[in-house]
């Protein structure tokens, strides 16, 4: 987050309106349907009925008001307009005062499938609606408290936690696997992959084991962890997290599944 972005963000005016070109509103359009296609049967269904409340246009980027609107009668969060990349520190401070960062720009149709940035399809479409469950909204908004609370190093810790739930969570259910995690329901590659392939690990929730597991942005993840139940995200918001961080410093990460990221040639 602290990183520079190719993609500058749009600014809303006066009355709060972003004003997307004929171009991106296309692409919008293109994503959604593409994975509004992908996800049916894979995603969870307390995903699906957040898309249902909260409608999103089909033709259109839709605006964060519109969002926000649902998510303040649902779980009392809404949407906050942010640059490309945040800092940590407003970052963790958004989500401890229940406002959901939504950078304003979508992807180019250069980066249309993966993009390692969160632009609006992501951030609307991924994690929107499942911030209108009060479970998944409750956890997000600890997050955001211990994270405001944290040092630098125990960030790093942190970072894994969310990673393994808000974004590549999944949920065990009477009908089979399902995906909770935004960084999954928004990449078509990886809804399939995450629960047709053989190759990467499913392991049960374990928050411990969580901070202790590296993982690597620009892959398809080789662990996942599962929930039997999305409301068990209300008993982990109600964990000594910071307790565990320490115990998983004690003891040192795992060894990662994956090799080193090749550094790139200068």
């Amino acid at each position: 987050m602290t990183k520079t972005s190719k993609y500058v963000s749009r600014q809303s005016d006066a009355n709060g309106i972003i004003h997307w070109s004929a171009e991106e509103n296309q692409i919008w359009q293109e994503l959604i349907s593409r994975q509004l296609s992908v996800v049916e049967g894979k995603a969870c269904s307390e995903f699906m009925q957040g898309l249902e409340k909260l409608q999103l246009p089909r033709d259109r980027i839709p605006q964060l008001a519109e969002v926000s609107s649902v998510l303040r009668a649902t779980t009392g969060w809404e949407c906050a307009e942010v640059p490309a990349l945040i800092s940590f520190d407003k970052f963790f401070e958004l989500l401890a005062n229940k406002r959901f960062p939504v950078a304003t720009f979508i992807r180019s149709r250069e980066e249309f499938d993966y993009l390692q940035e969160p632009d609006i399809f992501h951030e609307i479409f991924g994690h929107c609606a499942m911030l209108t469950h009060p479970a998944f909204a409750e956890f997000t908004h600890m997050y955001g408290k211990l994270g405001l609370a944290a040092s630098k190093q125990d960030r790093v810790y942190l970072a894994r936690l969310y990673w393994f739930t808000i974004e590549f969570g999944l949920l065990n259910t009477a009908d089979g696997l399902r995906i909770y995690g935004g960084g999954i329901l928004s990449s078509p590659g990886e809804t399939l992959y995450a629960l047709q392939s053989d190759v990467p690990e499913r392991l049960p929730f374990d928050a411990l084991e969580m901070l202790r597991t590296p993982y690597r942005i620009d892959i398809m993840q080789p662990v996942y962890f599962t929930l039997d139940n999305i409301d068990t995200l209300f008993d982990a918001a109600k964990l000594d997290m910071m307790a565990l961080v320490n115990q998983a410093k004690a003891l040192g990460l795992h060894t990662p599944k994956f090799p080193p990221k090749e550094k790139q040639a200068s």
